[in-house]
């Protein structure tokens, strides 16, 4: 891993997110790049270079380059904070819709990782936060990890790996072995029974053990888990077992291991209170 993206509105949701990435960063040794995006009305994102555009009301103009250098200041205020730590880091400050900011930066930096806050303080916060951390989860093309509160140590011991059984899943695989590899840690294969989508627990333990030791999974346990829905069984799971971290590859097949589709991921990464990896496998 060499780029590690967080977008950051300096709440303390992003600061969460922060605090986080920047201890990956540095087990890792990876580069940590901040973006702030000072938000346009519709339009794409793209840099700033103290540049405002001409049709822009003078009253628009000016308040627009207050953000920006407010932005600025504070982005620079958290590189400090972070460099003294270790840190490798960069920022990116840019003018748009926060969604589209992030998808042309993980285009652009060939980012490896985004890491997202998930909850706001007030009811406008936590609408905004959670509908742009659903369309990244959805769409990005790495690795999001979306954290709603900052765990007491950042130490992935535990990892539930909620799948299908897909052999979409083999990029994630491998996501989910350089994770287990860097933490040491033990990786919880868990199949969700629901009651519209049962199937016996040996049917199941013997398919979930078959597709770690083809994928190359070490260390790792095969659970079924009954709940009511896919998504509060694979929350109660992870929280029985005192998971460090939940991973789930997304896409939008069905069939026998009943695939995990989008809405379910993006249920789990608003609901649960730990961090959640998730990876878009569609079109792949």
């Amino acid at each position: 891993m060499k780029k590690i993206l967080v977008p950051t509105d300096f709440s303390k949701s992003a600061q969460n997110a922060i605090d986080v990435a920047s201890e990956i960063a540095l087990k890792s040794n990876a580069q940590l790049i901040l973006l702030h995006i000072v938000e346009r009305a519709g339009g794409n994102s793209f840099n700033v270079e103290a540049q405002i555009d001409d049709s822009d009301g003078w009253e628009e103009k000016i308040f627009t380059m207050r953000l920006i250098e407010k932005g600025r200041k504070q982005l620079q205020a958290l590189v400090d904070s972070l460099k003294q730590q270790g840190v490798r880091v960069k920022t990116e400050l840019r003018m748009g819709t926060p969604f589209h900011g992030m998808r042309t930066i993980i285009t652009d930096q060939n980012v490896d990782l985004v890491v997202m806050g998930t909850a706001g303080h007030t009811r406008m916060e936590e609408m905004i936060i959670g509908t742009n951390t659903e369309k990244v989860v959805r769409h990005a093309r790495c690795p999001v990890l979306t954290v709603q509160k900052k765990p007491s140590r950042v130490d992935f011991k535990n990892i539930v790996y909620a799948t299908s059984m897909s052999e979409d899943e083999e990029v994630f695989s491998k996501i989910i072995r350089r994770t287990q590899q860097m933490y040491d840690a033990t990786v919880h294969l868990v199949r969700i029974n629901t009651p519209g989508n049962f199937v016996r627990d040996a049917i199941v333990k013997r398919e979930l053990d078959a597709f770690a030791k083809k994928l190359q999974i070490k260390n790792f346990t095969v659970n079924v888990f009954n709940d009511l829905s896919e998504e509060e069984g694979i929350i109660y799971f992870a929280d029985s077992i005192k998971a460090d971290m939940i991973a789930m590859a997304t896409h939008g097949r069905t069939g026998f291991a009943h695939v995990l589709a989008g809405s379910i991921a993006e249920e789990v990464v608003s609901h649960a209170r730990r961090p959640v990896l998730t990876f878009v496998t569609k079109n792949r």
